[in-house]
């Protein structure tokens, strides 16, 4: 009998506590926020890291910036249930400062190997923290809604690469604070459902 894909992911969780990555950050947060939602989910949105809800519930998106995550996800006709969420950097930074590249890296090995569990057909990251991880020399504002095929290879050996479409998006708590901007994650979300469609066939 094969593990489950929960199966995995728990252990997964249980290897990032144990390998004790980013003890720093580790010590000040309240928890680790791993991920949330369907194990055989199309798509796994990334954010860059935890904030003060976040960590205190052990979920991912659960605050202002979750909840406008979860209209939008509405008006594709999905729900938190059917995606997966996760973010870069699995520990809140103090005061929600942004990730510093050392954490990011620290955790990248770990993010591949959740990916490779899920096996979505569109990795959507939201930000541009999140998004410079697996493009890191474009610009959010030129790529945002564009669907890109990459190669990731986060982990140690160069051989385990994995092949996956990313769609970068704005991050929802940028939009929440800039009106311009939320209309054109709408618009970006809407073609979720296309792109997944379009891999499918």
């Amino acid at each position: 009998m094969t593990q489950t894909k929960q199966a995995k992911l728990d252990e997964l969780k249980k290897k990032i506590i144990d390998d004790k990555v980013t003890p720093e950050l580790a010590k000040q947060a309240t928890q680790l926020v791993f991920g949330d939602g369907n194990p055989d989910a199309d798509v796994v949105f990334i954010g860059e890291a935890p904030g003060k809800n976040e960590d205190l519930k052990g979920i991912p998106f659960v605050g202002a910036a979750g909840h406008f995550l979860d209209e939008m996800l509405e008006m594709i006709g999905l729900k938190r249930e059917d995606i997966y969420i996760t973010n870069i950097v699995k520990y809140r930074p103090p005061n929600n400062r942004d990730p510093e590249p050392g954490e990011k890296k620290a955790f990248l090995p770990y993010l591949q190997s959740q990916l490779e569990i899920i096996q979505p057909k569109v990795v959507v990251t939201l930000g541009r923290h999140s998004m410079n991880c697996f493009l890191p020399d474009l610009q959010i504002s030129q790529v945002h809604g564009q669907p890109k095929r990459v190669k990731l290879s986060l982990k140690e050996h160069a051989g385990d690469v994995l092949e996956i479409v990313i769609l970068p998006l704005f991050h929802p708590a940028a939009a929440l604070y800039n009106g311009g901007l939320r209309q054109t994650l709408i618009d970006d979300f809407a073609a979720i459902p296309l792109i997944i469609e379009k891999i499918k066939k």
